[in-house]
């Protein structure tokens, strides 16, 4: 059981950090849909290029096995924001057919089964 457990941790980190990692070339590279979507959001540049620099520290804590649960933290926290964004200015389909939305639900849930999972790692939690 402990290898099944060991196994879906690693599917976990790696599903994460592929769907936080392939957006980052629209985000660094000023992709004008990335740079819409900050301007509706009001945070554009920073906003956008902030996001991407902590989803990239995100998707490298992520393998780091002390380090799992602040990526997965860091994940977690800025797809709520993603989320929040898309549910009260974007909308869901926002760009149209785009899945941003859904993506994001994903990595939220995907981040928080891992963030519990290490929860036992979490300095501040510790007794």
């Amino acid at each position: 059981m402990k290898n099944a457990g060991t196994i879906l941790e690693w599917v976990l980190r790696i599903a994460i950090a592929a769907i936080l990692l392939q957006t980052l070339p629209f985000k660094f590279g000023a992709d004008p849909q990335s740079v819409e979507l900050f301007t509706k959001l009001g945070a554009e540049p920073f906003g956008r290029i902030g996001t991407g620099v902590i989803e990239l520290i995100a998707s490298i804590l992520l393998f780091i096995p002390r380090t799992t649960w602040a990526g997965a933290g860091l994940a977690l926290g800025t797809m709520l924001g993603a989320i929040v964004g898309h549910l009260t200015v974007l909308g869901v389909d926002y760009p149209e057919g785009s899945g941003l939305f859904y993506m994001a639900v994903a990595v939220f849930i995907m981040s928080a089964i891992l963030l519990f999972r290490n929860k036992a790692h979490i300095p501040f939690l510790k007794k």
